[in-house]
């Protein structure tokens, strides 16, 4: 879309997003992360321009067995569900790596996924673990 001469955009797939430009107000766009305990309802937002931003969690795909809840990403080292992370955002230059880093956030765990991301320029993350604790890399700051 850029190349065709769309100055100004967001591109969802899926909620996996990018960003290019600015709003029609002028200012960064306004990006909201999922609340993973409420269905469609933002818990924080960013503003960001030309950054990509995807989320991966185990609040949308799952399985209850017995009163225990299951997500969807496996943990290759054991075999069963992950747990522990109910939401991974990571922002980054684009949507593919962003979409590709976070899972392995919610794989890794909030201490080695911080670490990990802490470690890489221009990108960061926001994590939600199964207790609602959020925790943010070294560069963002939330508007709660």
């Amino acid at each position: 879309m850029q190349k065709k001469g769309v100055e100004n955009g967001v591109v969802n797939a899926a909620g996996d997003l990018i960003t290019w430009g600015v709003s029609t107000n002028g200012k960064p766009w306004t990006v909201g992360i999922a609340d993973p305990d409420k269905k469609m309802v933002s818990f924080s937002s960013l503003n960001i321009s030309d950054l990509a931003i995807a989320t991966s969690g185990s609040y949308e795909k799952y399985v209850v067995i017995d009163g225990k809840k299951y997500a969807h990403t496996i943990d290759p080292k054991i075999g069963f569900p992950v747990s522990g992370i109910k939401s991974a955002s990571v922002l980054g230059p684009s949507a593919e790596l962003a979409d590709a880093m976070a899972t392995p956030i919610v794989v890794m765990g909030v201490e080695a996924g911080l670490y990990l991301i802490n470690q890489l320029r221009n990108m960061a993350c926001v994590i939600i673990d199964d207790h609602n604790k959020i925790y943010t890399s070294n560069n963002i700051r939330l508007k709660l």
